[in-house]
This record gives structure tokens, C-alpha cells and sequence, in this order.
């Protein structure tokens, strides 16, 4: 299934759980926090803006956001909440679309990266928001560390969150660096909903890579929004990506074999 046929109406109709899960307070709250800091006195611009999880209470702050979004159901859902006037919104690839304007932050949160299911289209995202920001602007990205050391030989798939009503479990598929979350939910009846995604996990070393590619320099990367250090034991990373300023060159990559 691509990206269109998964965030459809229905799905778009079941994203919003507001107040739990990664709408709570104690997730939005750090996110939409270190965000306001990043845009500073310019313009934000989120890939992949979804329903306006983080877009709409980040605006609240006084950020101006443009999103970028391909499923327009999701688009439906987050003109429920505000206008086109409020948070304008291009329908679009987040690889290649274009929003007018300049921007001082570019953000994509929730893993959504890995929603483009090659290294080519990923490298691609990098470029597109590298041609979006001014000299000196950021591109945040929040992305989770693949868990392929769970996995034993011969065993493709990894349990990640286990809680009353709700599993989820990812399968993988290492050779073509893919994996397949699988979220299923259910009651005391004798039935379960489940709800598939496709992704290209991404290590933290080849998103830099990525970067780099697109001019950009690793400014810093925690374990959260809120800051806490990013360790091999993380299970999640917040990356800030900087282009250079004015008048100063990205430094050139090493040649290869070079030490």
C-alpha cells in the first residue's frame, strides 16, 4: 500500500487521541516548547503535518506554520480545528513539494521520515528542506533507533509496547532495511482492529549522512524533546540539522579511504 491508501479517511478519522498517548501534555508539551525556540522570529514549516498534533498548538504560541501534507483526509481532519488563513497547508510529497516562502525551522516528528520506503526519497526530504530554510536554519527531525538487536536468530519480529487493549509489534525486513508496524487494539469481546504501516528504518550514522548530503551540519541530538542525553541504550533520538550561515562554507566531506 503507498502512503495515500494507509492515512485515508478512516485512519485520519482514529489519529487524534486528544489529551493521551502522544497528544498528552507530557509529549506535546517539551516538543511544542523546543520547537517555539528553534523557529525564534521566523517561519516554521512541518513535512508531513498530519491532522496538526504539533502544528496547531505550536501556531497557539504565535509560530507562523505552513505544513506540507500528501493525504488530503488528514488535511480534513486538521481544517476541523483551524483555517487555511491559520495554517496553510501545500498538498504534496514532502521529498519534492514546494511552499513558498522562506523558513527559519523545518520539522518533521514521529518517525514520519521513515514513511519514504527508500534511501533515494529520504535523501531527497533532506534536499527539499534544505532549499525551504534561510542560512543558518534548523531541520529537526525526531526518529526512532531500529531495535534489531532484539531480534534472535531466525526471529523477524519485535514486541515494542505492550499495555491493556493495545500491541505493538514491528516486523522487519533487514535485507531491504524495511519494517512493518502492526498496531493492534481490542476489548473484552473476542474481536481486534489492526492498523498497518510500511517504513525504511534509518540509523542515526546514515541520517547523518543524509545531511551531509544536503549541506547540512549535526548541531546536536538527544534522546528527547526534552533534552536527555542520547545514549546507546535510547530507543528514540531528536536530531537538529543546521545549514551553514552567510559567508561560511558546510565543511567538505573526507575523501574516501581517508582516515
Amino acid at each position: 500500500m503507498n502512503q495515500e491508501q494507509i492515512w485515508d479517511a478512516e485512519a485520519a478519522q482514529r489519529y487524534d487521541t486528544p489529551g493521551t498517548g502522544m497528544f498528552s501534555p507530557e509529549v506535546l508539551g517539551p516538543t511544542v516548547d523546543r520547537l517555539a525556540e528553534f523557529s525564534g522570529d521566523g517561519q516554521a514549516l512541518e513535512f508531513a503535518i498530519g491532522t496538526g498534533r504539533v502544528a496547531v498548538p505550536l501556531a497557539g504560541r504565535g509560530v507562523s506554520v505552513t505544513g506540507i501534507e500528501l493525504s488530503r483526509p488528514m488535511i480534513d481532519q486538521l481544517r476541523t480545528k483551524v483555517d487555511e488563513a491559520t495554517i496553510p497547508v501545500i498538498v504534496g510529497d514532502m521529498a519534492d513539494a514546494a511552499a513558498p516562502g522562506k523558513y527559519t525551522l523545518v520539522y518533521l516528528v514521529f518517525n514520519t521520515i521513515s514513511n519514504l520506503l527508500t534511501q533515494a526519497e529520504q535523501v531527497a526530504c533532506f534536499r527539499n528542506a534544505a532549499r525551504h530554510l534561510t542560512p543558518g536554519g534548523r531541520f529537526v527531525i525526531e526518529l526512532w533507533v531500529p531495535e534489531l538487536r532484539k531480534l534472535p536468530p531466525g526471529q523477524q519480529a519485535t514486541v515494542w509496547q505492550y499495555e491493556p487493549g493495545y500491541v505493538g509489534l514491528d516486523t522487519y525486513d533487514i535485507l531491504r532495511q524495511h519494517v512493518v508496524s502492526h498496531h493492534f487494539t481490542f476489548d473484552e469481546s473476542r474481536r481486534a482492529e489492526l492498523f498497518r504501516s510500511p517504513h525504511r528504518y534509518i540509523w542515526p550514522a546514515e541520517l547523518d549522512l543524509m545531511a551531509q548530503l544536503a549541506g547540512f551540519e549535526l548541531e546536536s541530538r538527544h534522546a528527547d524533546w526534552a533534552g536527555a542525553e542520547f545514549t546507546a541504550e535510547s530507543r528514540s533520538h531528536v536530531s537538529v540539522y543546521r545549514l551553514p550561515e552567510v559567508g561560511r562554507a558546510a565543511p567538505p566531506a573526507a575523501p574516501a579511504g581517508s582516515n
